[in-house]
């Protein structure tokens, strides 16, 4: 490692820590105002509340690091342009790109090491403290995604529609189950009063079949007790809710799998599922934008670059939300709609970097 690199990775670092301290206490600082009244109406103790938010240090951690990277970027060359240590390093004879380059590189591997984060640490502690907020908070307890009343699920090769599901006791109150043919003919029809799990198997009580026979029609009988065996378990119905930061990405991709398997439209899972890659990459582009405004900034100095960094930051949120909701709609395809607002600034990044004179 070049004593260049050495030199500009240690007062980044620095300046990184500095504004990730205050970017996070500034989001933590208008979070708690926002949801302490929730928390003292509760009577959660104090503990419980200092969980909540420790838990939701990680998620606002890789929010925060695109931004924090970005100001600290400008403020690093800012203050290099101005005590002319950047004119110096000219005549030494490193151009432009010899001066960008070892941050360019490094924002790849913090972009790496955000993925990771997203990936590992945020999953957990995003649920942690989510689970709070509903259990704790909300008081709402686990509840099946597809509802506890008038259930419709579709499996493979059949739908079922249960009345009333307890998670609690395992049991279904009022349940019909509809399996079909591969060209979507009723095979067979089980309408039950009631359906329970035990030893690996569901149990029916008092029910009726009707049964597509080998010829034509259909062949009815009604019955006491049956077990059946389904791919589905109690824990199918019983998934809890949960949000895109609570899963990594393998989670999610199954998630939306499995949505698209029950004819179910899945367009803001895979939209998710894709930011969960682009966005760790805005770091390069962050730094690729950062570079220039701080090199080409004169009038004003650094407050001036700073605040074009933060309408910078602010302009990529709002875009990437308009994509994200126009990924959601299902008018762009999921991975244009994740990766847009980075082919965008990292375009614009590169244009600003070809008017820095070398």
């Amino acid at each position: 490692m070049s004593t260049l690199s050495k030199y500009l990775f240690k007062e980044f670092f620095r300046l990184l820590g500095v504004c990730l301290i205050i970017f996070i206490s500034i989001y933590l600082l208008i979070h708690f105002f926002g949801r302490v009244d929730d928390f003292l109406e509760a009577g959660v103790s104090k503990s419980i509340m200092a969980s909540y938010f420790l838990y939701k240090i990680p998620y606002i951690l890789v929010q925060m690091l695109p931004p924090s990277i970005l100001i600290a970027v400008i403020i690093l060359f800012s203050i290099m342009r101005k005590n002319n240590e950047v004119t110096a390093l000219k005549a030494a004879g490193v151009n432009v790109a010899q001066l960008a380059q070892p941050m360019l590189l490094l924002s790849i591997f913090l972009a790496l090491g955000l993925f990771l984060i997203s990936e590992t640490v945020v999953p957990y502690t995003s649920s942690k403290c989510n689970e709070i907020w509903r259990k704790k908070v909300r008081k709402h307890h686990t509840h099946s995604f597809y509802g506890h009343n008038r259930i419709w699920y579709k499996s493979k090769n059949a739908i079922y529609w249960f009345r009333e599901y307890d998670p609690k006791r395992r049991l279904i109150k009022g349940a019909t189950f509809y399996f079909l043919t591969p060209d979507f003919r009723l095979k067979k029809r089980i309408d039950v009063a009631s359906a329970y799990w035990k030893d690996g198997r569901w149990h029916l009580s008092d029910g009726i079949i009707m049964e597509l026979k080998k010829g034509k029609g259909y062949e009815t009988r009604g019955f006491k007790q049956m077990q059946i065996t389904l791919p589905e378990t109690p824990e199918t119905f019983s998934e809890e809710e949960r949000k895109p930061e609570e899963l990594n990405y393998w989670q999610l991709k199954r998630f939306a799998q499995r949505v698209q398997e029950e004819g179910y439209d899945a367009s803001k899972y895979l939209v998710d599922l894709n930011i969960k890659l682009s966005f760790p990459f805005i770091v390069v582009v962050m730094v690729l934008i950062g570079f220039p405004i701080a090199m080409k900034t004169e009038k004003g100095g650094t407050p001036v670059a700073v605040s074009i960094g933060v309408g910078l930051c602010f302009l990529y949120v709002f875009i990437l939300g308009i994509t994200r909701a126009i990924g959601f709609s299902g008018a762009l395809p999921p991975i244009l709609s994740a990766w847009l607002a980075n082919i965008v600034f990292a375009f614009f990044g590169i244009y600003l970097m070809s008017l820095v004179p070398c």
